[in-house]
């Protein structure tokens, strides 16, 4: 859809609910609560850059549960919006770990070597 080109705070909340999916939703707040999820990403992520403190499996829970609600192309297209552009080198290794995208994707972003080393323990 011509709207949804590019992607705004303000046409964020009609986007994502074009692609909202989540059969046990019974209420408006339910969808809001899954879209805080890339909130608390961002923090997680900026937590990390600021202390060394990486909540991996924290971070992996609320990805696959944005990419089961979302999908992959609008999760990514969110993720984009919201995340700073510093902060892929972080985010990326755990969407390669999910199997959301490619080695081939987002090839310009070097991937943050410490996160990796949390991936490959797990």
């Amino acid at each position: 859809m011509e709207i949804f080109k590019n992607l705004t705070e303000e046409n964020l909340l009609l986007f994502a609910a074009k692609h909202y999916y989540n059969p046990r939703c019974t209420n408006i707040e339910e969808f809001y609560e899954d879209l805080k999820r890339f909130k608390y990403i961002k923090r997680l992520l900026n937590r990390y850059e600021d202390t060394g403190q990486l909540s991996e499996r924290l971070i992996l829970n609320h990805l696959i549960i944005i990419f089961n609600t979302f999908g992959i192309e609008a999760s990514l297209k969110i993720l984009e919006l919201k995340c700073e552009p510093d902060r892929w080198h972080i985010i990326k290794p755990f969407l390669i770990f999910l199997n959301y995208i490619t080695q081939d994707q987002y090839k310009h972003i070097k991937m943050d070597k410490v996160v990796i080393e949390a991936l490959r323990k797990i």
